[in-house]
């Protein structure tokens, strides 16, 4: 609240006037000692009235100043106390926009928030499928390297195995012709060939004379019938073949003839060592 002056009435005047009436009243009751009566009573009465009204009514007026000062302090008061709440509602609806702003804002950003996690799900979606069928092209073209390695490891390795067979089928002619610097030199040459394909696990596997005839670990170069039983080996046509520790090939052998009676005829194609150079016996598959 404003603190103001309350404004005050100059009560002299007032006070002359009372003491003007009063004297007046005192010299009209002197004028006349016996008892009043009649006008000289009315002007001293309404001389003493009239005296009481002039000394209260300083007091009365300055008393309604004061309560309408009172009330123009509050009113002001209350003025600047609506212009506080007006400035308060200016502030809230400023605030309230404010919000509405950020709040709009926030919705737009999360809107952009799953629009970005949609695109990242899809990139996902398909780097993923790129990768798969990546993924799936690169096995199948390993798997084709696989099977081409496979079918040229097949193909060397028939290689191999029909130059051993060459070599062993030379060594046993050799053998054969008794020419003994034949025999060394050709012995020399398998030897050589056999360490090379050692190298790469081919070893070849050649059945001691005289063991006894195993199916499983034997082929015959005959055709025969039932094997009977205790037959003995009397020689190895073409050898068996272990590629790196798994069987290739069992040993193609002849028994002997005291075992089975008459010799059977060799295979049509076969050559003087009775199997065929080209395909000495049966490869087991790896």
């Amino acid at each position: 609240m404003t603190n103001r002056n309350v404004p005050r009435i100059a009560k002299t005047p007032f006070y002359v006037a009372d003491v003007m009436l009063l004297a007046l009243a005192a010299w009209i009751v002197w004028r006349n000692p016996g008892p009043l009566a009649g006008v000289s009573l009315a002007m001293m009465v309404g001389c003493v009235v009239v005296a009481f009204v002039f000394f209260v009514l300083p007091h009365v007026l300055e008393y309604q100043a004061s309560v309408k000062f009172s009330e123009g302090a509050q009113l002001t008061d209350a003025v600047a106390q609506i212009e506080k709440v007006e400035v308060a509602a200016e502030q809230i609806r400023l605030s309230t926009s404010l919000w509405q702003g950020v709040q709009e804002q926030s919705g737009r950003t999360a809107a952009a928030a799953k629009e970005i996690a949609g695109r990242m799900n899809e990139e996902a979606k398909a780097f993923a499928e790129f990768m798969q069928k990546a993924n799936d092209t690169e096995k199948a073209t390993l798997r084709l390297e696989v099977d081409k390695l496979r079918r040229a490891e097949g193909d060397w390795l028939q290689v191999l195995v029909r130059m051993l067979d060459h070599t062993f089928a030379l060594n046993r002619a050799a053998a054969r012709s008794g020419q003994q610097n034949v025999i060394e030199q050709l012995g020399h040459f398998q030897n050589a060939c056999r360490d090379a394909a050692r190298r790469i696990g081919l070893v070849p596997v050649e059945t001691p004379l005289g063991e006894t005839f195993d199916a499983e670990k034997h082929q015959l170069v005959e055709v025969v019938g039932e094997v009977p039983a205790g037959a003995r080996v009397a020689e190895t046509v073409a050898t068996g073949f272990t590629y790196q520790g798994q069987p290739l090939r069992r040993p193609l052998v002849r028994l002997e003839t005291t075992t089975l009676g008459a010799p059977a005829a060799p295979v049509a194609g076969q050559n003087e060592l009775g199997f065929e150079i080209e395909a000495a016996g049966e490869v087991i598959p790896g």
